[in-house]
């Protein structure tokens, strides 16, 4: 008997069909119908009823899935509870993050780190929405939170806060001209992300101003789109100064208002709840604090345990 063909007939059925779980494996869609097949033939039983567009699980299906699904994940707990008192930074290290964040922070230090630990392999998702790291099998979720965790049974390593500022290309600028106070800056197009409130700023007298981005002329949680538009002049973009340092230094970024003060991104760790941090997590979170320590852009504030 092949355990295997049981933890992958799990993992399709986690991700709701083989194409699905293909992209989150990596692995061919022909081997996961392959183990799904054996899985069948051995049992007996026809656990998944395929159509072109939908899967069901079968009344068996569904009863073997409950069974056996807690005992693979009681498993892959263990083994990362024995690799934390290891010591050992191996394996494969699941990462969920924000494109903007991922791009200019997680990906060098992913890097940086396989570098160090050949048996290491690091696979990062981009993904704007929070996610439970327990349910989709992430070791860390790097979330912007503006709501509450959607799970009591995640929790928080540490928050990285990331500097912002306000940028405009010169063609909108030399258009519409260059906003010398919030109100002026409030009389240009905006590029804003789906979730932005309105845009908290402080003047330089210490008083926090709110800008709203209600009516903003491009709206996406894809933050390389927003930086796309603005470098074609179609607004403004508030954005980390990480993320636009190259065009500002290439002069096709203006900052606004360098005076005032944006509202910083704190980005979030989550991690599943766990007696054992495994190293793997530990060494990447350890590295990415590193990482902010070496620049003023972005500044790690690490919570207890």
């Amino acid at each position: 008997m092949d355990w295997r063909d049981w933890e992958l007939f799990c993992e399709v059925v986690e991700h709701g069909g083989f194409s699905a779980a293909t992209r989150a494996l990596g692995h061919p869609k022909s081997s996961l119908s392959a183990a799904v097949q054996r899985l069948e033939g051995h049992l007996g039983l026809r656990l998944i009823e395929r159509t072109t567009r939908h899967l069901r699980l079968t009344d068996e299906g569904n009863t073997i899935y409950r069974r056996i699904k807690p005992l693979f994940s009681a498993l892959h707990d263990t083994q990362s509870e024995a690799l934390a008192m290891s010591g050992a930074v191996v394996g494969t290290l699941r990462i969920k993050s924000p494109y903007e964040f991922g791009a200019h922070h997680a990906g060098p230090v992913a890097c940086e780190l396989m570098e160090r630990y050949p048996d290491l392999t690091i696979r990062i998702d981009v993904e704007h929405e929070i996610i439970n790291p327990i349910a989709e099998n992430y070791d860390i979720v790097f979330a912007m939170l503006e709501a509450p965790l959607p799970s009591t049974d995640i929790v928080i390593r540490r928050v990285f806060t990331l500097e912002r500022g306000l940028f405009a290309a010169p063609s909108l600028l030399e258009r519409l001209g260059k906003p010398q106070t919030l109100e002026d800056l409030g009389q240009l197009p905006l590029l804003a992300g789906p979730g932005d409130k309105a845009w908290a700023i402080t003047t330089p007298g210490g008083k926090t101003e709110h800008l709203g981005v209600e009516r903003a002329k491009l709206v996406s949680s894809n933050a390389h789109i927003r930086l796309q538009a603005a470098l074609a002049g179609l607004g403004v973009v508030r954005v980390t100064s990480s993320f636009t340092r190259a065009a500002v230094e290439a002069g096709s970024l203006t900052p606004l208002l360098p005076d005032h003060v944006c509202e910083p991104l704190s980005v979030h760790a989550l991690l599943p709840t766990r007696q054992f941090v495994p190293a793997k997590v530990r060494s990447f979170l350890d590295a990415l604090e590193t990482h902010a320590h070496g620049g003023a852009a972005m500044v790690a504030e690490p919570l207890p345990g």
